[in-house]
């Protein structure tokens, strides 16, 4: 099996190199192609008015000077010779869950792979700032997920988030198949701040939410200690509002 390894932290980034171990764990074929910068909330953006700089960093190992988008673009159509057969996006340093998904880079670089006709995960690792990330969490559980996820199959439209909790690996409560949540949108911030030469400027940031989130979702499950697995679909459609919405525009 031909893994493709991508994610929006950064070439150099230590997730990076846990995901490098989970996948050889899975396969020797593994292949690199991560933005040579970080890229975080990149979403799923492409670089259409720069010029991408691709840049060999050793065997099957690339840096690109875009997002994550581009780095499974270029990966695909111009770097490996041949079509991987998986994509694993991340691991991501701290959480992908809830409409986070819809700014991940993380997330992003699978949905281009689903688009490519590859199936395609990603993941994250919950942690904060303040405190060492645990690597070894996803490291312990992802291989063994992965081959699960592999051997059941899903539609060739979706991809696969996966969230493992800020906890040891043998603390792990589970792993639940959940949709996506919700945040506190208490918990976005705009830090104003002051240059020198006191022209304001702005840091957007997420304080740590503070109360328990209802059960069942992917929020819900990382915060009483379990993995998150989300199937994500690229149709956005509302089904349920298309017939409703249609009759308002019948003569």
């Amino acid at each position: 099996m031909r893994i493709l390894l991508t994610n929006d932290d950064g070439v150099d980034a230590p997730g990076l190199k846990a995901m490098e171990r989970i996948a050889r764990e899975l396969s020797d074929d593994v292949w690199i192609v991560a933005p040579q910068q970080e890229q975080s909330g990149a979403g799923r953006s492409l670089s259409l008015t720069n010029p991408l700089r691709l840049h060999k960093l050793g065997e099957r190992r690339f840096a690109v000077g875009g997002t994550p988008t581009d780095c499974v673009m270029m990966a695909v159509r111009q770097v490996l010779d041949g079509r991987p057969d998986l994509i694993l996006s991340g691991v991501n340093r701290g959480a992908n869950i809830a409409e986070d998904i819809t700014y991940s880079g993380t997330v992003a670089a699978a949905m281009e792979g689903t688009l490519l006709g590859i199936p395609s995960i990603a993941m994250s690792q919950i942690g904060f700032a303040d405190q060492a990330i645990r690597w070894q969490t996803a490291e312990h559980h992802a291989p063994g997920i992965v081959r699960r996820l592999l051997e059941a199959g899903w539609p060739k439209d979706v991809l696969i988030n996966i969230n493992y909790p800020d906890v040891e690996p043998d603390e792990v409560n589970g792993v639940h198949v959940v949709p996506h949540g919700r945040r506190d949108q208490t918990a976005v911030t705009v830090d104003e701040r002051q240059d020198g030469r006191n022209i304001p400027y702005y840091w957007i940031g997420l304080r740590r939410q503070q109360a328990m989130p209802p059960p069942g979702t992917d929020i819900g499950t990382i915060w009483r200690g379990g993995i998150s697995v989300t199937p994500i679909s690229l149709n956005l459609t509302d089904r349920d509002t298309l017939d409703p919405l249609g009759r308002v525009f019948q003569d």
